[in-house]
């Protein structure tokens, strides 16, 4: 069974606060130009992710079900 270890990469935020991403993590996110991140505030930290299309998150009309009790619950949906 392979090793999991966590791997690391970084990245510098400009002036503007923009950043690049890196390639491995654009990578391993299966994004490009055009593409929205996701950002998930947590206790246990920050989880980025690929946002769905507009207009396909089901629960983006349900504000109710905005908590991160939800998000953990609903992630596998």
């Amino acid at each position: 069974m392979p090793e999991k270890r966590a791997r690391t990469a970084y990245s510098k935020i400009s002036v503007k606060s923009q950043t690049v991403l890196p390639a491995e993590v654009r990578a391993r996110l299966a994004i490009g130009p055009g593409d929205r991140l996701r950002y998930r505030i947590t206790p246990e930290g920050i989880q980025i992710d690929k946002a769905p299309p507009e207009g396909e998150d089901p629960f983006v009309a349900f504000t109710e079900w905005g908590g991160p009790i939800d998000d953990e619950d609903y992630a596998d949906l």
